[in-house]
């Protein structure tokens, strides 16, 4: 299509670069060439689109893309559930079978292999439907069997984190990475995105006093890495003898809530996670499990919702509301868990709704929750009964001990973010993609 000095037209439904001064067209012309613009605008963000979604893999993806090639004669264990699958949903291990990979065994970690164990229960070993091994690693030992690390070369770790420390996987990765390196055996990570990577960093550190399963890693409450990144971190603290790979994903971008990621595919990787917004709300709701209010178990909305029996619904409503807190909306909300706390009994509280995921603060969330039921609840909250495990939970007494002194929200965040900046000082290249 030739171009002429000023412009050129053939039909009104075409898409055309003008170099007229709009003051000489009219205002129905001007109104067609602007939404031509817009057109032209949209179709190329969706191109833009397309291409990112065809430029996104798991590490598994990029094992897959090589035919496994890397593990061509090596004896391998996997850890893994059934979450761990492909951008095709194929499974992990049948994957690795598919390619002639000598896959021994396969480890599952808390909630076991189908993803149907409750929370905190035991694990016991089990089989897959085509007869492959599966071990525990959430019985009586959380650290893989070293006589079962004798007889391979390589032991795999794919499973999806949710970015918040207390989450186990972390822990199971630790655990596994210090048995690969006592072993004298590789140790392989394929990455996969952290589902609110988005959120930056936030909550106190790990106390040493306080390590344990639901915190073991010393990062912040949300640490906002992959589980790749947060290997090679360990790596460097803790493993230094330990022959780690870590297979990167392609295409991936930090900036995005992995339900972003086009080819993303979520498999709820624990029985009360069922989307990304669930691991979102996560970190703000977790501490409550350690509280005399029911986080939502038992419902269909876990983490999402929360109360009990002795709350009053509106009063608990209006006193969040006025945190005024971003991102976030308040509902009041009745519910009958039909699981664990206050079970088959009728509760009354809130449902958290998340109104922009690029401003909700999880943490400060969390924080804001807690401060107004100790200030609503201060006795039927009860703080003490399980402290020492509202402190493994937060990585600290001190977040308990601020509020059981009344200290307000921000001297609370205050105090978290000090501990948050001290890391990221410690750590500028904790992150290896953009």
């Amino acid at each position: 299509m030739p171009v002429s000095t000023a412009y050129h037209a053939r039909q009104e439904d075409e898409v055309y670069f003008y170099s007229e001064p709009l003051l000489f067209l009219g205002i129905d012309r001007l109104m067609k060439r602007v939404l031509n613009a817009l057109l032209f605008s949209f179709l190329l963000s969706l191109l833009c689109s397309t291409l990112n979604a065809a430029s996104f893999r798991y590490g598994l993806d990029v094992l897959d893309d090589d035919a496994c090639a890397f593990l061509e004669g090596s004896r391998v264990g996997l850890i893994t559930n059934k979450a761990g699958i492909s951008s095709a949903g194929e499974s992990n291990y049948r994957l690795f079978l598919r390619h002639g990979v000598d896959l021994r065994f396969l480890m599952a970690p808390e909630h076991g292999f189908n993803v149907d164990v409750a929370a905190g229960a035991t694990v016991r070993d089990s089989r897959t439907s085509g007869s492959l091994k599966v071990y525990s690693l959430y019985g009586s030992s959380k650290k893989p069997d070293r006589n079962l690390l004798n007889t391979i070369d390589i032991l795999i770790f794919d499973l999806q984190d949710i970015g918040t420390r207390c989450y186990t996987y972390i822990s199971t990765m630790f655990y596994a990475m210090e048995a690969a390196e006592d072993a004298g055996i590789r140790f392989m990570v394929l990455d996969r995105p952290n589902p609110i990577a988005p959120v930056p960093a936030d909550g106190f550190q790990l106390d040493p006093d306080c390590r344990s399963f639901v915190g073991i890693v010393p990062v912040p409450f949300i640490h906002a890495m992959t589980v790749g990144e947060l290997a090679l971190w360990m790596k460097k603290h803790f493993f230094s003898s330990l022959r780690l790979d870590v297979i990167r994903m392609k295409g991936y971008d930090r900036h995005l809530f992995a339900d972003e990621l086009h080819g993303f595919r979520f498999i709820s990787p624990s029985p009360n996670i069922g989307s990304v917004e669930t691991a979102l709300v996560y970190p703000a709701t977790v501490f409550l499990e350690a509280t005399n209010i029911s986080e939502g178990r038992g419902t269909d909305q876990p983490f999402r919702q929360f109360g009990a029996v002795f709350i009053d619904s509106g009063a608990l409503k209006r006193a969040l509301d006025d945190f005024r807190l971003p991102g976030v909306r308040f509902t009041a909300v009745s519910f009958r868990p039909s699981a664990s706390k206050y079970k088959g009994l009728a509760c009354s509280g809130v449902r958290l709704d998340v109104t922009d995921r690029m401003v909700f603060e999880p943490f400060r969330t969390g924080v804001a929750v807690l401060v107004a039921l100790h200030t609503l609840y201060p006795g039927l909250l009860d703080l003490e009964s399980h402290g020492e495990f509202f402190d493994k939970l937060a990585g600290t007494p001190l977040l308990r001990r601020m509020l059981l002194t009344g200290c307000s929200l921000e001297e609370i965040l205050a105090a978290s973010r000090l501990q948050v900046h001290e890391f990221e000082e410690a750590n500028p290249q904790r992150f290896i993609y953009p």
